[in-house]
């Protein structure tokens, strides 16, 4: 049965690399200015990520963790316990308008082009860019946050591919947070309120939402090849109790839909689904029809041996479609050196957690290469005045100004395994 198994999966492998997705030329658009041209517009090839010339691209990079999506234990906030509660209460207190030009000011003051420079000059090759719903929808009943022309404003997301795509960054595009929470954590936006999956009006309500938005953004970055990947829906069914059947079952049907949602505004950039914490919790993509597709997991744990084995294993269970860490970092008995030479190995792309994080607690000390200096002052959500959170998320946190270098990523390390 052993022997049976390995000659079916080495014909899997054998004809998924005879195939590759390449942009097709009427789709293109004019070339992009910047760093980047179309032969740095990247896509599959077998269990390769691959340019326009065929070469191999491994992705290296950082997580923009905290920047358009915020979490209570790595952002200068307090008294609410995650980013809706921390938005609604701003609105409730200044009104939407007013809310919203806090969020700006802290997101045009979080993440500037000196961090890109920074992570540029690290030799990180691409950052990940953490999302959610309520940096394009002004509440939860889909109204959509309008520019001056009118258009839906999706300023954010095009600051940063333009400036990544300057420095030869490539960028992928993170779903963190979707209309209805794809999870319980409180990373996706809000804790506990896992709706995205529900049979019922409101949960094909949050799932029209979801795919309206990633429409749009599949439209509006279309050709352009600084954006390496849509990364669909981060950590799907978290820590939702529920065993890896119930998992796989769930997280299929709406990759499935969003899938196809993606692909008929774009047929050309890679898309990533996330298996998270065992890649038994996503089916074999050719099962399916998916085509330039990545799968990505992520990982956090302790042990050299269990982070090679949890790579090794998910290899094993998806031999076909490139491999991705979307989120790890070394801590207690994992170490640097075992990671990246894990990650070398089994020929993973990978983005660090994360890139900066206003120290809160016992976590800041593993996650984060830029950390929060002494006396940095938090915004009190329920109590501080308007003008007192425009201060505290101004200037101050720019990362020049206020912030230090943890110490915690080892650049000869990590460039020894480049």
């Amino acid at each position: 049965m052993k022997k049976f198994l390995s000659i079916f999966l080495s014909l899997i492998f054998i004809f998924q690399m005879s195939t590759v997705c390449f942009a097709t030329e009427a789709d293109k658009p004019a070339e992009v200015t910047g760093g980047f041209t179309q032969e740095d517009f990247l896509v599959t090839k077998g269990t390769d990520i691959v340019n326009q010339k065929g070469e191999k691209v491994i992705l290296k990079g950082v997580n923009l963790g905290g920047w358009l999506i915020q979490e209570d234990w790595l952002c200068p906030y307090e008294e609410v316990a995650d980013h809706h509660e921390m938005l609604e209460t701003l609105i409730d207190r200044f009104g939407t308008e007013k809310a919203y030009e806090l969020m700006n000011t802290y997101e045009d003051n979080f993440i500037t082009e000196y961090d890109l420079d920074v992570i540029k000059e690290m030799g990180f090759n691409a950052v990940r860019v953490p999302f959610w719903y309520r940096n394009f929808y002004s509440d939860d009943k889909g109204t959509k946050i309008l520019d001056e022309n009118g258009k839906w404003d999706l300023s954010k997301l095009e600051w940063v591919v333009e400036e990544c795509s300057e420095r030869r960054l490539y960028v992928v595009l993170d779903m963190h947070g979707a209309p209805g929470f794809q999870s319980d954590a409180p990373h996706s936006g809000k804790g506990h309120s896992c709706q995205l999956y529900d049979k019922t009006e409101e949960g094909e309500f949050y799932r029209t939402l979801t795919d309206e938005l990633w429409t749009e953004i599949a439209l509006r970055f279309k050709g352009n090849p600084a954006v390496a990947m849509y990364d669909l829906l981060n950590e799907p069914m978290c820590d939702v109790p529920c065993g890896e059947l119930t998992r796989r079952v769930n997280n299929e049907s709406i990759y499935l839909r969003l899938y196809d949602t993606v692909r008929a505004a774009d047929a050309d950039h890679i898309i990533t689904m996330e298996a998270i914490w065992t890649g038994f919790a996503l089916p074999w993509a050719w099962a399916r029809g998916w085509k330039n597709v990545v799968y990505q997991v992520h990982f956090y744990n302790n042990s050299d041996f269990i982070f090679a084995f949890f790579l090794l294993l998910t290899r094993f269970l998806h031999p076909t479609v490139p491999l991705m860490m979307g989120e790890f970092y070394p801590h207690q008995k994992t170490t640097w050196e075992g990671c990246f030479k894990s990650l070398k190995k089994y020929e993973y792309s990978w983005f660090l957690w994360t890139y900066k994080a206003a120290n809160h607690g016992m976590w800041e000390s593993d996650w984060c290469m830029k950390g929060a200096a002494d006396g940095f002052e938090r915004a009190k959500i329920k109590t501080d005045s308007y003008e007192e959170i425009a201060r505290k998320w101004g200037e101050k946190i720019q990362t020049q100004n206020t912030y230090v270098d943890t110490g915690h990523y080892d650049r000869d390390v990590a460039a020894h395994f480049k």
